[in-house]
């Protein structure tokens, strides 16, 4: 699943957001584009887990298109 996160600039946050996702599941494949703003998760958790664990690190995804 794809999430655009307009908060996530830089490693750092690109960090902080793959920790916020993996406390939610450690096996998830994570790759962010911090230019870009999008992160690409497998995983087998809902997308809801994931955008409540965003929002708790202060990376609130954007809303679906």
């Amino acid at each position: 699943m794809r999430f655009h996160i307009e908060a996530m600039h830089c490693g750092g946050c690109a960090r902080g957001v793959t920790a916020a996702i993996r406390s939610v599941d450690p096996a998830a494949s994570v790759e962010a584009d911090p230019p870009n703003r999008i992160v690409e998760v497998t995983t087998s958790r809902p997308r809801a887990d994931l955008v409540a664990a965003l929002e708790r690190a202060g990376f609130p995804p954007a809303p679906e298109a």
